[in-house]
């Protein structure tokens, strides 16, 4: 009686098995390695929903408050040019901009880790007088 020992796999299968998984990641691969941009401009599209979503909400504010000055959102304090945020204080009506740098003096929120920050970017420029504000958006370097 002579009993085969079928241990493993026959190198048949292995170079079946290794061919396929090289097909899979030559198709694959490229597909993975532009996520990381297109996860970069979802954030920035969705931070440009954010914050015209918060300068309306303020603008709502500051109207049923008989249009002061300042205005009290959640805790912070938001001084309104024109009715709607100013430059130094729109930051402060979004709960949570991790994952971008304001600066108050331009308005621009960058998105960090960006190829190009500049190029990244959404812009908040204050209301005009009887205007709304604009958000305008850079995706082209993400």
């Amino acid at each position: 009686m002579f009993k085969a020992n079928t241990r493993g796999f026959t190198l048949v299968e292995l170079v079946v098995v290794i061919t396929i998984l090289g097909i899979l990641a030559a198709f694959a691969v490229p597909r993975f390695l532009s996520l990381d941009g297109k996860a970069r401009e979802a954030a920035v599209d969705g931070l440009s929903g954010s914050v015209r979503s918060a300068a309306s909400l303020t603008h709502s504010l500051w109207l049923v408050s008989n249009s002061p000055a300042t205005i009290t959102m959640e805790g912070n304090t938001i001084t309104m040019t024109n009715g709607y945020p100013n430059l130094a204080t729109i930051n402060s009506t979004l709960a949570d901009t991790t994952g971008f740098t304001y600066t108050a003096g331009t308005g621009v929120f960058t998105k960090d880790g960006a190829a190009t920050p500049a190029n990244c970017s959404v812009t908040y420029t204050a209301a005009a007088v009887g205007g709304a504000p604009t958000v305008a958006v850079v995706k082209t370097g993400c």
